[in-house]
């Protein structure tokens, strides 16, 4: 296991330190300092790493000689300012590398990632000076561990259960913070460090701790970090006293670091069922002995406790943590709750509830559930004794004047009845806008009419008007009386069939519902279209209706006149082209092996329907044709919805495809 390489910045920069966290997010640890007081103390924390130095800091070049001298586990990266005296001179003085402060991306993975293999190299041949001359040591420790231990010696350790015993789980920071203090007046030590996840599955950080390092605050760790990843493989603790002891050298690099990140002398890891949720680190202790294997022994049966502690205190704290989001919720939310135990007693009564009901809390909490109405108690009883759901109920309350919609459902755990919840919404101010939109559709339906039938009456009544005028002057003209009386009957018949449109869309037929062949009404809806609406040879009409679909429960005249309407707008669409095409085909859908729907599609080869009006296509009166109400579409939107199907449009500048599916009828094959 080999731990992840460290890179330290020094600099005043925060853009350097943004681009350089975000370059090398997969490579390495990133610490950033500002201060140079501080960098010595982050540097004896992390060990060996690469430093990345901004000239343009302060004190930095003094900074450089000071690291070079004393440290040679630190590889040194400079940045300047491109062609800078500081930068000129930073490469003289035998860093690994200065380099401009705009590096690229790439080039700049490349050096770090070439520093990082360095710092191993250099890492590995200290290694092995330092393994070379390990055997003795670890014989004189082995045996200084197998000494004879003093039983007069007392045992400050065992003192930790008590001293915990009167502690709570209410406040998670005072917990840990008791516990910090516990830990150390037990083991007498004055620094003492308590990493934890602050919920499951979150950064392990710093919770409490006595005489930490001030970086320690900074620190964070994942699930994947190498100290956890370590702990969850070995489950033992980390000493300083036993570095000695670990054979194998990347682990004994992986404790170093962790020992010296926290300027500890032992890391003692905290489990709860199978999982790490922390860590405890203790420093030196007060006497100046070192931990030995009693101490080390004694450490662990702390952690233990502390497991417990911890554990109770995470679980405690995201319970707390949920309660206080629920509770913040119902609070909240828009619509009222009234919440009410078996005995019909109110539980909850939330501050929406009291607005739109008229009441406070302190008046209905604890009280029978009478207190928030009769009408509102009467339908909650009858939920807590209902076996299935009640519908939801409109009412208008008698005090607050307010259009209420109240739906209940009760409340159980794992079949036990715990009472009954009305969730109420005010639909006053709805009911209001909904009431003054259907006066302003009622108004614009009104306006649209008027013009459109003043424009298509007018026409007519001009051409009647004109012919009457000049009959007394041209009455003994026979050719004149003929055309006068042909022109106004077609007019007066123009004028018949505005009328009845109208009306039909007003009143429409009752339907006749049954299961239908849908290509009956296709077929009938093209014959309408070609007699009424003069589709001729000039448009090529192409079909394709298989023999497999499934039926439909419909009304076969009126989803004939619907289909009518389609084809008539498809062939006007169609009609500038010099090749005018429509394509009217039908297919089954299919949810499984079973027809759930048939769809039939009407294409145009047209120029496609403006954008400006492709949102109003269905409303009424909305048309771009010279002559026309407009209530072609209007009606064939309200059949197909009667029908309980739905209408699909797809315009571009290539034509349009006009899709209605209708839902198959059960017992189709």
């Amino acid at each position: 296991m080999t731990p992840a390489p460290v890179c330290i910045i020094y600099t005043h920069d925060a853009e350097l330190v943004r681009r350089a966290r975000a370059f090398l997010r997969t490579m390495a640890q990133v610490r950033h300092v500002s201060d140079p007081d501080r960098l010595e103390p982050v540097l004896q924390q992390v060990g060996s790493s690469v430093l990345m130095m901004d000239l343009r800091s302060k004190e930095c070049h003094e900074l450089i000689d000071q690291i070079q001298s004393e440290r040679s586990d630190i590889l040194i990266i400079a940045f300047g300012v491109a062609q800078s005296e500081t930068l000129r001179e930073a490469e003289q003085v035998g860093i690994y590398a200065a380099e401009e402060i705009g590096l690229e991306r790439r080039r700049f993975q490349a050096l770090l990632r070439r520093a990082f293999d360095y710092l191993n190299v250099s890492q590995e041949n200290r290694d092995l000076r330092e393994t070379s001359t390990l055997t003795p040591d670890v014989s004189r420790k082995a045996e200084a561990a197998h000494q004879p231990i003093d039983a007069t010696r007392t045992w400050p350790l065992l003192r930790f259960p008590r001293l915990l015993r009167r502690l709570g789980l209410d406040n998670m920071d005072t917990l840990v913070a008791a516990v910090v203090e516990a830990l150390a007046d037990a083991a007498g030590v004055r620094r003492v460090g308590l990493f934890s996840q602050t919920r499951k599955g979150g950064l392990y950080r710093l919770r409490a701790g006595l005489h930490c390092l001030p970086e320690t605050e900074e620190l964070e760790f994942e699930k994947r970090d190498t100290l956890v990843r370590w702990f969850e493989l070995h489950a033992h603790l980390i000493s300083r006293a036993n570095l000695a002891r670990t054979p194998d050298q990347r682990e004994r690099n992986v404790m170093r670091r962790a020992l010296d990140m926290f300027g500890a002398e032992a890391i003692v890891p905290l489990c709860a069922r199978s999982c790490i949720i922390g860590w405890v680190f203790l420093g030196h202790r007060v006497t100046g002995q070192l931990f030995d294997d009693r101490d080390l022994e004694g450490l662990t049966m702390l952690a233990e406790h502390v497991s417990t502690i911890l554990e109770n205190a995470l679980l405690y704290e995201e319970a707390t943590v949920q309660k206080t989001l629920a509770e913040t919720l119902l609070k909240s939310i828009p619509p009222g709750i009234v919440a009410i135990d078996v005995d019909a007693t109110v539980r909850w009564f939330n501050p929406p509830a009291e607005e739109i009901l008229g009441l406070s809390g302190a008046d209905t909490l604890s009280k029978p559930v009478e207190a928030v109405g009769n009408r509102l108690a009467s339908f909650l009883r009858e939920t807590l004794e209902a076996k299935t759901p009640l519908p939801p109920q409109q009412w208008i309350d008698h005090k607050t004047r307010r259009s209420l919609s109240v739906e209940t459902r009760q409340i159980a755990d794992s079949g036990a009845p715990l009472g009954a919840v009305a969730v109420i919404q005010d639909l006053t101010v709805q009911e209001t806008l909904r009431e003054k939109q259907a006066l302003l559709d009622r108004a614009t339906f009104w306006t649209d009419l008027a013009a459109s039938m003043s424009h298509e009456i007018r026409n007519p009544l001009v051409a009647i008007k004109t012919f009457a005028q000049l009959l007394p002057e041209r009455f003994d003209d026979a050719d004149f009386r003929k055309q006068f009386s042909k022109i106004v009957v077609n007019e007066i018949d123009r004028l018949d069939k505005i009328i009845t449109q109208i009306n039909n869309f007003a009143h429409p037929p009752e339907l006749v519902l049954k299961p239908i062949d849908v290509r009956s009404p296709v077929k009938k809806g093209v014959e309408i279209a070609r007699s009424r609406y003069g589709i001729n040879g000039k448009v090529e009409l192409e079909t394709s209706l298989p023999s497999n679909l499934p039926r439909v429960l419909g009304d076969e005249t009126a989803l004939a006149e619907a289909f009518a309407h389609l084809l008539a707008n498809a062939a006007e669409a169609s009609a500038d082209r010099s090749e005018p095409r429509i394509t009217l085909s039908a297919k089954p859908v299919r949810e499984g092996r079973h027809p759930a729907a048939v769809v039939v599609t009407v294409r145009d080869n047209g120029t496609g329907i403006a954008p400006e009006i492709k949102e109003k296509i269905f409303s009424p009166f909305c048309t771009t044709k010279p002559r026309g109400m407009g209530l072609g579409l209007p009606i064939v939107k309200r059949t197909v919805f009667d029908h309980h199907g739905r209408v699909e449009v797809d315009s571009t500048s290539k034509g349009t495809q006009v899709s209605v599916l209708l839902p198959a009828t059960s017992g189709s094959d």
